[in-house]
């Protein structure tokens, strides 16, 4: 897991995936469904809860991982650099 990483609400995570191609497929109550159609034709879906507050680290690190969006990516998308990883 990495430290230092920017609290950010799901709105800004929708905002961060649209930057990196994903598109609205479905709202649902909680939620919202985002897709994207890789070069092969294969599509990633996933969902990012519509949440006021900021979500935890691990959700949205969950959600890049299912978006198929590396650590170095995500901190590309946000235009900051890369935190150091915590050392056990």
């Amino acid at each position: 897991m990495y430290k230092n990483l920017p609290a950010l609400t799901g709105q800004q995570i929708i905002k961060l995936l649209k930057k990196d191609g994903f598109y609205e497929v479905r709202k649902t109550k909680h939620g919202q469904g985002l897709a994207k159609t890789l070069p092969n034709g294969r599509k990633i879906v996933t969902v990012v809860p519509r949440k006021r507050g900021d979500l935890t680290s691990g959700t949205y690190m969950a959600i890049l991982e299912q978006a198929q969006i590396s650590v170095e990516r995500f901190f590309e998308l946000l235009g900051k650099k890369k935190p150091h990883k915590k050392s056990d």
